[in-house]
């Protein structure tokens, strides 16, 4: 049995914060099924890479993965089109994340003065990362952080 292809189509037509656009994938026909952990594996004898497989759905709000954008410990295994070194920034005081770069976007969780956020994007007003190493991810206002 395969596993669904995807077609694509697009969400929004004025973008997110950063003002880049976001999709939706639907399923469709079948490919053929892999087992490999890896998605993106590199051609012998060539610089080229090549998919191996659909690409991994993890959960955004642990994962600093998006349509776009992903952090660099998860190329290979999920497939968009840029992967980011986090950079260290401290939260200059208590700061809620969001789900979204907006002020009416979902609040997940408030965050503490001085924590670390490691950020991934910064565009339009907002920074997208990752509290800490392992916590949520989200969008904080760019005033809030300071990099360290």
């Amino acid at each position: 049995m395969g596993i669904p292809a995807r077609t694509v189509r697009r969400l929004n037509r004025r973008g997110d914060a950063s003002k880049r656009a976001a999709f939706l994938f639907r399923e469709g026909a079948d490919l053929p099924a892999s087992n490999d952990d890896i998605l993106i594996e590199q051609l012998p004898d060539s610089g080229e890479l090549v998919l191996s497989g659909p690409s991994v759905k993890l959960d955004p709000l642990h994962r600093p993965v998006r349509g776009d954008l992903a952090h660099v410990a998860l190329a290979g295994k999920v497939f968009v089109p840029h992967y980011a070194v986090p950079m260290p920034h401290k939260l200059l005081g208590a700061t809620e994340l969001r789900k979204t770069g907006s002020e009416t976007g979902e609040v997940i969780v408030t965050l503490a003065a001085g924590e670390t956020f490691n950020v991934l994007d910064m565009a339009g007003g907002w920074a997208w990362g990752q509290q800490g190493d392992d916590g949520f991810v989200g969008y904080v206002p760019l005033g809030a952080v300071q990099a360290l």
